[in-house]
């Protein structure tokens, strides 16, 4: 097993801890970004593959929470979600968008009402997200997004305050 497929079995049993009410969502996020760092302290510059797309996806996300949590200036957030947006662009091409789902989800903020949207891709266990307008026509050009709002399935943990 590579460092990569550790990474995302740790995740996993993360996910698994914070499901079971053993951890909170703070603390799911604190150890998903100790993890991502540990394991590399800088995201891959070549995403050939898909487990390299899905790290850097993971890796920016964490990236942008934490700025969001430490109330950093909103550019330091943006600029991470915007690189984060461009891993999820190369995993959709890597997988040329095959079996993916997307929709607009249920949200309490006002800020992502009508603008965050789920992505669905079964075959690789995956669900990711985004508001990017880019990734949103990219998706209807492929003609895998149901315009409709649906509830996410992760919705305790997307509408769940840290």
């Amino acid at each position: 097993m590579n460092e990569l497929q550790k990474y995302f079995l740790y995740r996993q049993s993360l996910i698994d801890q914070y499901v079971k009410g053993d951890m909170s969502k703070r603390e799911y996020l604190a150890r998903n970004l100790e993890a991502v760092l540990a394991l590399k302290p800088e995201p891959f510059r070549r995403m050939d593959t898909l487990e390299k797309g899905l790290f850097n996806y993971q890796y920016y996300n964490a990236l942008a929470k934490a700025a969001k949590d430490n109330n950093r200036a909103s550019n330091s957030e943006d600029y991470y979600y915007a690189k984060k947006d461009k891993a999820t662009l190369a995993v959709l091409r890597l997988i040329d968008y095959r079996g993916v789902t997307a929709y607009f989800i249920r949200v309490r903020s006002p800020r992502l009402k009508g603008r965050l949207f789920e992505m669905i891709i079964p075959e690789y266990q995956m669900i990711l997200h985004s508001a990017n307008a880019m990734i949103l026509e990219s998706l209807r050009g492929e003609g895998v997004f149901v315009e409709e709002t649906r509830q996410s399935l992760i919705d305790g943990y997307i509408n769940q305050k840290y």
